[in-house]
């Protein structure tokens, strides 16, 4: 018989570890997006992504908690969410290339609506008009973003749209592997990808090899650096809901659109205008209005 947990007395630590992991992932981000500028191939740089990722999630992980970390009670579903990832990954990076990150960032907000939307199917869970109300309130801030007059590339549109489906897929495959150890997947996601792209790699092993000869010292530093923004991104949000429910932290997701913004602006001096910050501001109500509404909604435990 498992003991009840001690209730979490501060939940700031929690808070504090997911808006550094937010920030991280967003550099994460901007590294991507600044290294494809300046020629580095999408599945090349995914790939010493992965690999460093891995690399820097084992060596941190197996040696505090042994091998059996990497014992999964649902291989088939942790392949599922490994092909998600690796998915999400590429097509936001795309996403990258064609829009403002600000923008990128705020249109893959709209993949928790998404999951909401879908869960009386996919996941079986109790269909709540709450729920379709904030998703539809999502999408259309999404359309104010991405409005004809916004001047956004139709092409990075698509693929943001598309990342934001498949971005929920992976929410509902973190929902299929609650059983298993965060730990345990995050590692099988940087293994599957490691693996996958590797394959690719010595399938193309001169072009790699002839794109990674012409790189100077700065862009190899970056480019190992996506491996440890990756990693360490998401061992800080895997500490985060430790330290806090994560109804709590659920609102708090969507201030990595500040880091994102902060970003796109200093590095290439876009900044969203208005009308889209207006968008932006309907997105991220919409997220953090039904999550504070299921919270108050709950029934409230009676002690023994």
């Amino acid at each position: 018989m498992t003991q009840p947990t001690s209730p979490i007395s501060s939940p700031l630590p929690g808070i504090l570890s997911l808006l550094v992991a937010m920030s991280v992932l967003s550099t994460l981000d901007a590294t991507g997006k600044w290294l494809m500028s300046v020629g580095v191939p999408l599945l090349v740089l995914c790939w010493v992504r992965y690999s460093v990722h891995l690399i820097l999630v084992a060596s941190i992980v197996i040696p505090a908690r042994g091998w059996q970390i990497l014992k999964t009670k649902k291989p088939v579903e942790q392949l599922l969410r490994g092909v998600f990832m690796l998915t999400s990954t590429m097509v936001f990076f795309t996403t990258l290339r064609y829009l403002p990150q600000a923008q990128a960032t705020a249109i893959n907000f709209i993949a928790p609506l998404i999951l909401l939307a879908v869960a009386p199917w996919i996941l079986k869970e109790k269909a709540m008009l709450s729920r379709w109300v904030a998703a539809i309130v999502g999408f259309l801030g999404i359309l104010i973003v991405i409005r004809p007059s916004g001047g956004l590339d139709p092409t990075g549109v698509f693929f943001g749209l598309s990342n934001a489906v498949i971005f929920s897929l992976q929410f509902i495959a973190n929902r299929r592997l609650a059983g298993d150890n965060p730990f345990t997947t995050l590692i099988w996601s940087g293994l599957f990808g490691t693996v996958v792209l590797t394959v690719y790699t010595l399938f193309t092993i001169d072009q790699v090899v002839q794109v990674l000869a012409v790189l100077d010292l700065k862009q190899w530093l970056l480019l190992l650096s996506t491996g440890i923004t990756g990693g360490l991104g998401h061992l800080l949000q895997i500490q985060a809901y430790r330290q806090a429910p994560a109804s709590l932290l659920s609102p708090f997701v969507y201030l990595q659109i500040i880091s994102a913004t902060a970003l796109g602006w200093l590095i290439w001096n876009q900044f969203p205008d208005g009308i889209t910050w207006l968008g932006i501001g309907v997105i991220c109500a919409s997220g953090i209005g039904i999550t504070l509404y299921e919270l108050r909604s709950r029934p409230v435990p009676v002690a023994a």
